[in-house]
Parts: C-alpha cells; structure tokens; sequence
C-alpha cells in the first residue's frame, strides 16, 4: 500500500494499488457520489475485465480489494480471476452513512417500517428507483467507456440494505448484471413489494434472456434476529432456484459463526470467486 502525505506532512491515510478515486453527481437525484475504482494489474483479457459494482463502498472496498489483489494471483486454485471493481460511496467518515437509506429502499408506507430501537425516526428514504437509473444509466456507461470491460460478466454486490438493492434490481429489471450477491439481505424493509414482483418476475426474466446466477447469504449468527433475515433469504434462494428458467441458478449460503456486520469480509471474499464463475 501507498502512504500520501499532506503538504504538511500528516498523513490522511493510504491508497490501495490500482485504485483511483473520482465523484459523479447523478443526473435523476442531483446526488454526488464517490466512485473507488480497482484495475487489475495486467492486460485486460481480448473481451475486456469482468467488473463487479460494489455498493457500500465506504465500508468494505478496501477489503474486496485486498482479497482480489492477493486470490486472483492463483486463479487455478482460488477461482477468482482477475476484475476491475467499481465502489460506490459517499463524502463521509462512516462506514454506513444514512445517506444509504434513500439510495437502497424503495418508497414503503412509515407503518410498515420496522421500529428503530431507539424510537427516533428513520433517515431519509425512498430513491432507489433514481439510484439504480444511475448504476445502470449513468455509470455502467462511464466505466465501459474508460476501461476495457467484458460487458457480458458484470456482476453487484450488496450488503443487508445493499443486499436489498441487488435483489431490488434483480426483480425490478432482470439481466442487467450476470452475477447477484446480496449479503444478509434487508428484505423486512420491503417484504411486500418484493412477492408483488414474484408474480410477474418469472416471465420478465425469461424474456430477457440472459443469464443470471443469485448468490443470497447470511451469517448464522442471525438466525435469531426478529428480522427474519435467515428464513427470508433461504426461502426466497429457494423460490428463484426452483424457477426453471435457462441459464439461470440461486443459491443460499449461511456462513457459520458469523453475524450481521463479521459476515462482511468472507462475504466479499465469496463474492468475488462466485462472480469470477462463467
């Protein structure tokens, strides 16, 4: 890693190798993102890097990255093979900022959210038809455009409210990536309009064609939580894996001995090898 020095000589902190970092304010929501960018360092293959876009990048980039740079080195015997990755984050020092909230969530009625344990009313919600016009409008195209990328293995990752997101977009509009990682996923947040997309969800996804593969996981440890997170997930794996639609597979994973927030570095340590498949 590479320690930057301010003109007074403290350093703020490191930058990881092959990685840049640029802002995009969005053109629906007038919302400035941060964009943290990995490129791996080798050629790109003839039809250009995988790429995964990965959400809650003020969190976990850093450790996606450092798990790429060192499995990727020995493709043939981790699986993961060498991709750029595309963090999207916010201006804040929090790992999980409450700007999250309107990014990841669909607008749902304030009765149906569930209550914070402290009583206090939730952050802003409800832009996430906007945020995801944004990945898939506005920046899909900017990152195609500046790097070599193999459009056809594109792949999102998402943890607990970013875990909705991806399953979001996967219901919402099918075929937009190949690859679905949704860690520990939020679904207690929009359980109704999640079963209102299943009734039509299978035949949007067969008529587009493309192949897909859902990666839905949890950490065994919260099992317990009134959330449900556990059951939800395996059920709705189970569901999409029982669809019978070609070219397309789901799977659930309970990582053991993990909670909601140890879960986050073998979550994108699978992720990465789960998107590196064809």
């Amino acid at each position: 890693m590479k320690q930057v020095m301010n003109q007074d000589g403290m350093s703020p902190g490191v930058i990881l190798p092959g990685t840049s970092v640029y802002k995009v304010r969005a053109e629906r929501n007038g919302r400035e993102y941060v964009i943290y960018v990995f490129v791996p360092d080798i050629a790109p293959p003839p039809n250009g890097y995988p790429v995964i876009y990965l959400l809650d990048a003020n969190a976990v980039f850093g450790t996606m990255v450092e798990a790429m740079r060192v499995q990727s080195v020995r493709s043939d015997k981790t699986g993961v093979v060498p991709a750029v990755i595309v963090g999207i984050g916010y201006e804040a020092k929090q790992p999980f900022p409450p700007e999250r909230y309107y990014d990841f969530m669909m607008p749902v009625p304030e009765a149906d959210l569930p209550r914070r344990p402290d009583g206090a009313s939730w952050p802003e919600y409800g832009g996430a038809e906007a945020f995801m016009h944004f990945i898939e409008k506005q920046l899909k195209p900017e990152v195609e455009e500046k790097y070599s990328i193999d459009c056809s293995r594109q792949s999102i990752v998402g943890h607990s409210l970013g875990g909705l997101l991806v399953l979001q977009m996967l219901l919402a509009n099918p075929g937009t990536f190949r690859h679905y990682i949704a860690g520990s996923p939020s679904i207690h947040w929009n359980s109704a309009w999640v079963e209102q997309q299943r009734a039509s969800w299978v035949s949007r996804a067969e008529n587009c064609g493309k192949q897909m593969h859902v990666l839905i996981a949890a950490g065994e440890q919260e099992g317990s939580h009134p959330s449900g997170v556990v059951g939800r997930s395996r059920e709705l794996a189970h569901w999409l894996g029982q669809t019978g639609i070609e070219g397309f597979s789901a799977e659930f994973t309970c990582f053991e001995d993990e909670g909601h927030i140890s879960v986050l570095p073998i979550l994108m340590s699978r992720a990465i090898r789960f998107a590196s498949r064809g």
